[in-house]
């Protein structure tokens, strides 16, 4: 059996592979549904926001019927829940159905959320060494293998919505073989039962929610606006465009799964400071690219930088001492969160009356705000 084979941490590792296959698919053909729907960046960013709402409702109120319906069956449903959702997605025919398909996505990416990320967190703490960042780094992988994907079938002139289904099989498929004798890891005795639905920042975490804002942006944005940056803006076969959301992954997901290596060697203001660094040469080469490789090696440097500055800001607020760590976890989490799923797809407004180059230069202060902001990370700063 598959199952008994996977440690509890490989185990978590592929969960969040497998997820992040299936939601990523859709991104790099977002430019073919445009010009499916016929319809301007603008429109296509407003029509996007049906998965931010769909995804906030989940966060707010699934956790209750997860627990109901138990973490093994949930996974089970949701995976092939979101890839049928994108298929609708797909064929949908106006941007109305289109936001529709999307909060349907929307509420199974919550539940996934809450359930992988727990049980990464349960298996931390089950195994006795950290875990989180080389989870993500597989999330990243994940969205890399869905990258590749499209690079691989766009030439064949395969469509999206049977892209979609090949897809959403394959990862039903690797879900149940990988979770269909899974049991949750224990709870953490320290784990919460009743949480408000928003908690209130208090002014250290909303600096550090300042700090992330850049990295949230850009890793967002890369995801929706790459691949139609580079067929709006360089000629080049529509199959090499897909590289651009295929490379960032690539590049986000190995510097993931060193960072931990990384933040113990040299310490977290350095790396953070390194990597700002290197996400603001990333969206400059992005923003002025003279030709497509250029915009290519830009969401390369994009994925780098932005890679681990959101985990070492949710260390950062789990070590003050003003409030319990899972409090402030959850309103950084929730701040962080909201920008990731709603202003990207608000830069499709941007894109529409300015251009896509602008949608991606109009993140330039926000690198500047985070370099200015890396000493909310600081120690001593934590104590304030």
């Amino acid at each position: 059996m598959v199952q008994s084979s996977l440690s509890p941490q490989h185990r978590v590792y592929a969960g969040f592979f497998i997820y992040a296959a299936i939601l990523g698919a859709i991104f790099p053909r977002l430019g073919d549904l445009q010009l499916q729907m016929a319809i301007s960046e603008g429109t296509l960013g407003m029509a996007l926001m049906g998965g931010a709402l769909g995804t906030q409702i989940s966060l707010m109120f699934s956790g209750p019927l997860l627990e109901q319906i138990g973490y093994r069956r949930a996974l089970m449903l949701c995976i092939p829940l979101l890839g049928v959702a994108e298929v609708a997605a797909t064929m949908a025919p106006n941007p109305t159905l289109f936001f529709i398909s999307l909060v349907g996505a929307g509420l199974a990416i919550g539940a996934l959320e809450i359930m992988i990320n727990l049980e990464a967190d349960r298996t931390e703490h089950l195994v006795g060494r950290r875990i989180m960042n080389r989870s993500h780094a597989f999330w990243s992988f994940g969205f890399f293998a869905a990258g590749i994907t499209s690079f691989v079938v766009v030439p064949f002139g395969i469509d999206p919505t049977t892209h979609l289904w090949g897809m959403t099989a394959v990862t039903t498929g690797a879900m149940y073989l990988v979770f269909r004798n899974f049991n949750p890891a224990p709870a953490r005795v320290s784990e919460e039962g009743d949480r408000p639905k928003f908690v209130r920042p208090t002014g250290p975490i909303l600096m550090i929610v300042a700090f992330t804002l850049s990295a949230m942006l850009l890793e967002g944005a890369g995801a929706d606006w790459s691949v139609i940056f580079m067929r709006d803006t360089h000629d080049l076969a529509p199959s090499v465009n897909t590289l651009a959301f295929a490379i960032g992954a690539l590049t986000q997901a190995v510097t993931r799964y060193f960072a931990d290596r990384l933040v113990d060697s040299y310490g977290a203001i350095r790396v953070a400071r390194t990597l700002i660094a290197v996400l603001g040469v990333g969206v400059l080469a992005v923003t002025f690219s003279v030709d497509g490789y250029m915009a290519l090696l830009g969401f390369g440097l994009l994925g780098m930088g932005s890679s681990a500055l959101f985990p070492l800001a949710m260390s950062a607020a789990a070590q003050r001492t003003d409030r319990p760590a899972a409090t402030n976890v959850a309103a950084l989490a929730q701040l962080s969160f909201i920008t990731f799923l709603v202003a990207p797809p608000l830069l499709g407004l941007v894109a529409e009356h300015l251009g896509i180059r602008m949608s991606f230069g109009i993140c330039i202060p926000m690198v500047v705000v985070s370099w200015f902001t890396v000493y909310s990370l600081d120690p001593e700063y934590r104590k304030k």
